[in-house]
């Protein structure tokens, strides 16, 4: 059972979506990756919760971000439940004045090592494979 329970984590790894844009930025750095960057309403916003179990759950997903992507997230939930902390929440919101000052929802922002944004996708269509073509031609695979 521990075997199964390690594996799994090794796998889904890649689901640690990291908060914070300096880490990201170092670890594209070190490992030559571009910065995948999700503004999400998690537990509001029906197009959000639809991209991330179609698409960021996504087994060809998590093979393609496992090469060439680090993940972020700027969460921003709206039931007191699931409330952020106050640390997390400045770092989304000064995520969010940089790179989504519109607030819109979904917002996915492909960015290069240094932050700077090469391509940006506003909402979710419902079309798995449309937006997987077009994170990875974005990312010059």
């Amino acid at each position: 059972m521990k075997i199964l329970i390690i594996l799994f984590s090794l796998f889904f790894n890649i689901s640690d979506w990291d908060n914070n844009l300096q880490s990201a930025k170092e670890t594209a750095h070190t490992e030559n990756k571009l910065i995948l960057l999700n503004f999400s309403g998690s537990d509001w916003c029906a197009p959000c919760i639809m991209l991330k179990k179609q698409v960021f759950t996504d087994s060809e997903f998590h093979e393609f971000a496992s090469k060439k992507l680090v993940l972020m997230r700027a969460d921003f939930p709206r039931l007191k439940k699931n409330a952020l902390d106050s640390a997390e929440l400045k770092k989304n919101e000064a995520l969010a004045e940089k790179y989504n000052p519109q607030g819109n929802f979904p917002f996915t922002v492909l960015l290069d090592a240094d932050g700077n944004v090469l391509k940006s996708w506003n909402g979710y269509n419902g079309k798995k494979d449309e937006i997987l073509a077009e994170i990875k031609i974005a990312a010059n695979d």
